[in-house]
């Protein structure tokens, strides 16, 4: 990659949620010639390991209002300020042709700098609600992309739907030829995001036990739990003789996905999006304290399309889950119908359309 290439800087981090479409985008650019930095924080550069390695990671100091007491609080903004200055320091040094911010508080000094120094600059919303970061920029860029759609955008702002990026891991599984349930070994996936998920560990293992014993002797279970949850979630399968890996972090979902005969997840936009393109049944379950309940919004699309079955956190019980899960599972032609139906409104080229966007913004002058 020459030094004259193009340069596409990403703004991301804090979670899986803002850094997966963030490295799909990275791979988009790089594939078209193009060099590309990232630019996050300590805690999102811990979500940096699949990134391509021509990716440059670069590290900036942030903060959120969000978290911490009032001393952490009256730290926030020099740190903000700081991180913004060392952005715009870099980019007089080696001016990006376009900023992308994803959203998230590690994303603030980078597309902060780009509006100061006038660079193209656009954002990309994942979710149906714009995060806080992404509300306070949309109408500061040149374009917001959505992948969530219809997203609640702020009067005078025009979204463009591109849909949420997947991972290059994800497309080499786009469209797996799905394995109906049946009287042989089941694979059911569950996962909280990248952070986890409690409830899911409270209810998930015991809705399973609760299966009908036939339904139960062919299952094998992924789950994703927190470390802190970990040790009470194994040793309740193992207890019962259930089979099932338990793990704080798969780094391989769209493998497990593909062969999984139904998915039970929060409906974060990635996993969402994970879902629709390798085309799975799932029921999502959405995180109830999300802001502005934005992951209800994510999952109403493939809820609408008959591909999905949404569970309110309000109304998860053992009962209630262990009643989807064996109607999914004891319907072999209704299943295959929902993943059909969660193939027929991905959208497998929303990084090729994210990146296009960059270059038409790149270029427009």
């Amino acid at each position: 990659m020459t030094q004259h290439a193009p340069l596409l800087v990403i703004a991301a981090g804090g979670t899986g949620g803002h850094m997966f479409p963030a490295q799909s985008l990275a791979e988009a650019m790089l594939a078209r010639g193009w060099r590309v930095k990232l630019s996050t924080d300590a805690r999102g550069a811990r979500y940096t390991g699949a990134f391509p390695e021509a990716v440059e990671i670069e590290v900036m100091p942030s903060a959120t209002f969000a978290r911490g007491g009032v001393a952490a609080k009256a730290l926030v903004l020099p740190r903000i300020v700081g991180g913004v200055v060392k952005a715009m320091s870099r980019f007089l040094r080696d001016k990006p042709a376009v900023v992308v911010g994803f959203g998230g508080y590690p994303a603030i000094p980078a597309v902060a700098a780009a509006t100061l120094l006038k660079l193209p600059r656009m954002i990309h919303e994942q979710n149906g609600v714009l995060g806080r970061v992404n509300q306070v920029f949309a109408k500061r860029v040149d374009k917001v992309a959505c992948g969530t759609w219809p997203t609640a955008l702020p009067e005078g702002v025009e979204g463009i739907y591109t849909g949420n990026p997947v991972r290059a891991a994800v497309l080499d599984k786009q469209g797996a030829p799905y394995i109906p349930p049946g009287d042989y070994p089941m694979e059911l996936l569950i996962m909280g995001g990248s952070q986890g998920a409690r409830i899911l560990s409270d209810v998930v293992p015991a809705a399973i036990a609760a299966l009908p014993a036939p339904m139960l002797a062919n299952l094998r279970i992924s789950q994703q739990a927190r470390a802190e949850d970990l040790d009470r979630v194994v040793d309740f399968y193992q207890s019962r003789g259930i089979q099932a890996d338990v793990q704080t972090f798969f780094h391989d979902v769209p493998k497990r996905m593909s062969e999984s005969q139904l998915v039970i997840a929060r409906s974060g936009a990635s996993t969402v999006a994970d879902v629709s393109v390798i085309g799975r049944p799932a029921i999502f379950i959405p995180f109830a304290a999300a802001t502005a309940d934005h992951q209800t919004a994510n999952a109403r699309g493939l809820v609408e399309a008959d591909a999905a079955i949404m569970i309110p956190e309000s109304q998860l019980t053992q009962e209630s889950l262990a009643e989807q899960i064996e109607n999914v599972l004891s319907h072999p032609q209704g299943a295959t119908m929902m993943a059909h139906a969660a193939l027929s409104v991905s959208k497998p080229g929303a990084a090729e359309e994210l990146a296009a966007l960059v270059e038409d913004l790149a270029f427009a002058n």
